[in-house]
């Protein structure tokens, strides 16, 4: 093993469109090195790109595991090189996941899609987080468990998300069951590459729990599954059940392989898999009750721990031990927010912004972030909801979309992205007022992500939630944290509280409300709880209906084109358009 001064551990972090691997010294948590690699396939959510191309139904999110491996074989060695640390000084490797992620594969953890007779089936690859096409298999499991009165639903905030294992899978026996029927497991991602480094499968307790409706050491039950779907009822035992380690504990040894990939040592400790937002709270010793970390990028994710449990309304979960060991952990989302701004600066902003921004050597975020901050509090005129990806907190709806009030013929691109990143403050606001009404308090707002970086968002979200809000200390919490995990594993730090202490650090009160702005926001976040109960308590179902009619118009067949009209003979004149048929 490493002398002790040297050891240092890697974290790797795998994201929505790539992964990035740290470099971390043990006993201080230095970031020594790091690394970045996209994906190959990114993410499919328009056409299956791995095959042929074939167009993919609405609300899907596919990726290629292979792109996964990756990631191993590219940022590792070349975060490694980047350290300019002896491979030989690395005495663990700990990785993070988006979730739920999840891999059907053979017994041996094969792909599916990896399977020549199954390479051109949507249903034998990757379905992403953000896969929500399993919104009406969700559905059917949120009725029937209230129905039946099964105890872990209020563990889930009464609601289970379409992005969940379980209404991925239902989705998968329905619609493909010869897929679903050489499926031996259902594997989450952040499982899946710890299996292909250590060649053993372990299910990790964050995911079962949160996503895997695994409470009190226990599944839902055959006669649950076997109302859902005959054909599911066995879907626990035969592809789901599996041992669950505990977080920070270690999965297994590097294998040979792997090691060949990753340029490291064989045998060092590989730690239990864990998920890309509750790995971040260690990276930023954020681990007391009343400190809520919101890992905000693509979208946000919040964690918290808690000494008792509580059933908070439209939470994605609490699970025992699902942050760190002993504590309860808390787990609540918003499914857009990056996504909402990326794709408005995509698909909205006319190209004279572009062309400023581009003579200005800016981003057309950084130039409508500066616009935007120009205005007062309410100035621009406009509400917004933010379920552009639907709602994961507190209505757990992804049937839902987004919304902008108050438009005019004088509105103005900035005034729109304000209105958004005001909409995603007001959903953090609705998460934190949902876990204090409660009784779950929350007291700091500790901020990681890549949003982070912009300061005019952060002043925002600190006044909207009338909260200090602490900054971490690194640009790659994930992996930080997952680093932490891979030094627990490998034994230099008893415990994950201990090893955060040393090794994850954050700027307490990074931004501080401003008491004027936060009670201009008050105004409209009052408004917005209006627009929220109204579209999302059922007051109008027209979000639900423009999803339903558009399905079924992307699933009409094309209509066939009509004959040409016959000659109009006729003695009189007749005008073109009429003999056309135009006015008729």
């Amino acid at each position: 093993m490493a002398h002790q001064g040297s050891a240092v551990v890697v974290g790797v972090d795998y994201g929505t469109l790539s992964g990035r691997a740290v470099v971390v010294r043990v006993h201080d948590g230095a970031e020594l090195g790091s690394a970045m690699h996209e994906y190959k396939h990114a993410v499919m959510d328009r056409t299956l790109d791995a095959h042929a191309g074939e167009v993919l139904p609405p609300d899907w999110a596919l990726q290629v595991p292979a792109d996964y491996i990756d990631v191993l074989k590219n940022a590792v060695p070349a975060a490694i090189t980047a350290a300019g640390v002896d491979p030989a000084d690395v005495i663990g490797i700990g990785t993070d996941f988006t979730a739920c992620t999840m891999v059907p594969t053979t017994a041996d953890g094969t792909p599916l899609c990896e399977l020549e007779q199954f390479v051109g089936r949507p249903h034998a690859y990757v379905k992403l987080w953000k896969h929500h096409a399993a919104q009406g298999q969700a559905d059917r499991i949120n009725a029937l468990a209230h129905e039946r009165g099964e105890k872990w639903i209020n563990r889930y905030g009464g609601f289970i998300s379409s992005e969940w294992e379980f209404a991925k899978g239902l989705q998968l026996l329905e619609e493909d069951p010869e897929i679903y029927a050489a499926m031996d497991h259902w594997v989450e991602a952040a499982d899946w590459i710890v299996w292909q480094l250590t060649g053993r499968y372990v299910r990790n307790a964050c995911t079962a729990g949160y996503k895997g409706i695994y409470q009190d050491g226990a599944y839902p039950s055959e006669e649950f599954l076997e109302a859902l779907n005959p054909d599911f009822a066995r879907f626990v035992r035969e592809k789901l059940d599996h041992e669950v380690g505990q977080l920070g504990h270690r999965a297994g040894a590097l294998s040979a392989e792997a090691a060949a990939w990753t340029g490291l040592n064989k045998g060092i400790a590989v730690a239990v898999g864990n998920v890309d937002a509750h790995v971040s709270a260690p990276a930023a010793n954020a681990l007391e009750a009343g400190q809520m970390m919101a890992i905000m990028g693509t979208s946000t994710c919040h964690v918290m721990n808690g000494e008792t449990l509580a059933e908070v309304p439209g939470m994605c979960g609490v699970v025992h031990g699902g942050i760190v060991e002993g504590s309860w952990g808390y787990e609540a989302g918003q499914s857009g927010v990056g996504d909402i701004f990326a794709s408005y600066v995509a698909n909205q902003v006319p190209g004279e912004y572009t062309e400023e921004a581009d003579r200005r050597g800016i981003s057309v975020h950084e130039l409508l972030t500066e616009r935007a901050a120009d205005q007062q509090v309410g100035e621009h005129g406009l509400i917004a909801l933010d379920w552009h990806s639907g709602n994961r907190s507190v209505l757990v709806d992804h049937e839902l979309s987004g919304l902008v009030v108050g438009q005019t013929l004088t509105t103005r691109p900035e005034d729109v992205y304000r209105a958004l990143l005001e909409a995603t403050a007001f959903g953090t606001r609705a998460i934190v007022e949902a876990f204090d009404d409660a009784g779950v308090p929350v007291t700091e707002l500790v901020v990681a992500g890549g949003l982070l970086k912009n300061a005019f968002l952060m002043q925002m979200y600190a006044d909207v939630t009338h909260l200090p809000l602490s900054a971490i200390a690194s640009e790659q919490g994930p992996a930080l944290g997952s680093a932490i995990h891979a030094a627990v594993a490998a034994g230099a730090y008893p415990n994950v509280r201990v090893a955060a202490q040393a090794m994850g650090r954050r700027v307490v009160g990074a931004y501080i409300p401003d008491e004027i702005a936060a009670q201009r926001y008050d105004a409209l976040y009052a408004e917005y709880k209006v627009l929220h109960d109204y579209f999302g308590r059922g007051g109008n179902d027209v979000m639900h209906q423009l999803k339903r009619i558009r399905r079924e118009a992307l699933t009409m067949q094309r209509k066939p084109v009509p004959p040409e009209r016959p000659t109009i003979e006729t003695d009189r004149t007749v005008s073109p358009a009429y003999a056309a048929g135009v006015f008729s």
